[in-house]
């Protein structure tokens, strides 16, 4: 099981009736689970994945748990504060209620897949250079939201910033800050 869980639901790999694969239940290189069930496809970050998992289970938690991919948060499990937004084929969904059954043939990206420490992503630069984060938690769904209005509108004004990134909340107050950063990002890629 990962360490660190902090999605509150069970997942496949905690989850009653799983055992531990391996020599008399021990743990396999890597401690892999088994499940009394199936395996899901998905395909996140270009990358073709399976994971044991039922197919109610929702995406963030197969995001963080099973894939290890921890920049979707878990906010509200309601869908109201955006911490856990990914693109499903490019459009923002709040991963906490949307069950895997429903992207097995899709594109997930996560933040994870839109830059690297090397060559982060033009929003994510804004957001460094903007200092567009406090405590950091809403930021990642920020950029995803993001990232989908300037796909769609490559030169989004003051108004079509704040309409995205309506249902994505900080509790810190840098609302000025990311408004400023989704600006900088489309005027660093030629946009605005």
């Amino acid at each position: 099981m990962h360490k660190g869980l902090d999605a509150a639901p069970a997942t496949a790999q905690n989850k009653t009736g799983l055992k531990k694969s391996g020599a008399a239940g021990s743990a396999q290189a890597g401690g892999a689970w088994e499940t009394p069930g199936m395996a899901i496809s998905l395909k996140v970050n270009g990358v073709n994945r399976s994971v044991p998992a039922e197919p109610d289970t929702p995406l963030l938690y197969v995001l963080r748990n099973d894939l290890e991919l921890n920049g979707a948060k878990f906010g509200c499990g309601l869908a109201q504060c955006g911490a856990c937004t990914v693109l499903i084929d490019g459009k923002a969904v709040r991963s906490c209620v949307t069950p895997i059954s429903a992207v097995t043939t899709s594109e997930i990206t996560t933040i994870e897949g839109l830059g690297s420490l090397e060559k982060p992503h033009a929003l994510q630069r804004a957001f460094i250079e903007e200092q567009a984060a406090q405590c950091g938690y809403c930021t990642n769904g920020m950029i995803m939201s993001a990232k989908e209005l300037l796909d769609r509108n490559p030169r989004p004004s003051e108004p079509d910033v704040r309409a995205a990134l309506a249902g994505n909340l900080c509790r810190c107050g840098t609302h000025n800050r990311i408004i400023r950063a989704v600006l900088r990002a489309a005027q660093a890629n030629g946009r605005t």
